[in-house]
């Protein structure tokens, strides 16, 4: 459970710049959003140097005590705000105002995006790995080029330094790493999964650890559906390519021996048995 992950609040001994990120993340827990003053007071502190200085393994808990509480999306909102999420988070911060397409959908702000999906992560519980996956999985499109946006060419060649070089600097346990590295090349990939396809989704399951890593699976799952539902209307959708994924899955179980052509044909028997299913 995410809350195995948050520290003790110890307001005796936090470093006043500490506090600013402490502050966000119990401001966070409230149902109001913060006032101006609040906001203006923080603000000020960050302007002033509050962050300056601080070394990344004394920010890590704190951050930490943000992204496990129950809405971690309005946490960075606030630390946005305040100008502390530039301070800490720069690769993060510059994914706001940044557009992207989504199937099926008009284009959206990415920072803002990434917020949605936090918080949706933060309303089922989800683990610490898939939260800090969709924190991060995106920052290679920050500074795609211009002239083919709302496209991100190459993002994942982009992505993959800065999301190692995030890990580094925070200490950011392995699990995190390993899960943000996997979105970042597969997230995509599972929103365009189709059932028409058998033979790519077969090698789509043994690429994603279905068989051999379950849990690296399930929270890949949780990554890419608290992405879907940060789309407007979708909160309370089941995510469907989550659904088709685990019906190939099933349809793969009792395989022996389990060749990529073997699971390709049970996969392809399984679909055509849900939409002659679906159609009677």
């Amino acid at each position: 459970m995410a809350s195995e992950h948050i520290p003790e609040p110890d307001f005796g001994q936090t470093d006043p710049g500490l506090g600013i990120l402490r502050m966000a993340a119990l401001l966070a827990e409230t149902d109001n959003d913060p006032g101006e003053e609040t906001m203006n007071h923080l603000a000020d502190q960050v302007e002033n140097g509050g962050l300056a200085g601080l070394d990344a393994a004394d920010i890590w808990p704190e951050l930490l005590f943000g992204l496990s509480g129950p809405a971690p999306g309005k946490v960075l909102r606030i630390l946005r705000i305040c100008g502390a999420l530039r301070a800490i988070l720069p690769e993060v911060d510059a994914l706001f105002g940044v557009p992207q397409i989504s199937e099926g959908q008009s284009e959206v702000d990415l920072g803002a995006h990434m917020l949605r999906s936090l918080d949706e992560a933060g309303r089922i519980d989800a683990p610490l790995a898939v939260r800090f996956a969709l924190l991060v999985m995106n920052v290679g499109k920050a500074d795609s080029p211009r002239e083919h946006l709302p496209l991100h060419y190459k993002h994942i060649d982009r992505g993959g330094p800065r999301i190692e070089a995030i890990v580094s600097r925070f200490g950011v346990p392995a699990d995190c790493l390993e899960l943000a590295l996997l979105a970042l090349s597969e997230c995509e990939r599972v929103h365009r999964a189709s059932e028409v396809r058998a033979g790519p989704v077969a090698q789509m399951l043994e690429r994603l650890g279905a068989f051999d890593a379950p849990e690296t699976f399930a929270r890949l799952m949780s990554v890419c559906g608290c992405d879907f539902s940060a789309h407007a209307g979708r909160t309370d959708e089941a995510y469907p390519k989550a659904v088709l994924l685990e019906t190939a899955r099933n349809a793969c179980a009792a395989i022996e021996p389990a060749t990529p052509e073997a699971r390709a044909e049970a996969i392809a028997q399984a679909f055509r048995s849900q939409r002659w299913s679906s159609d009677s």
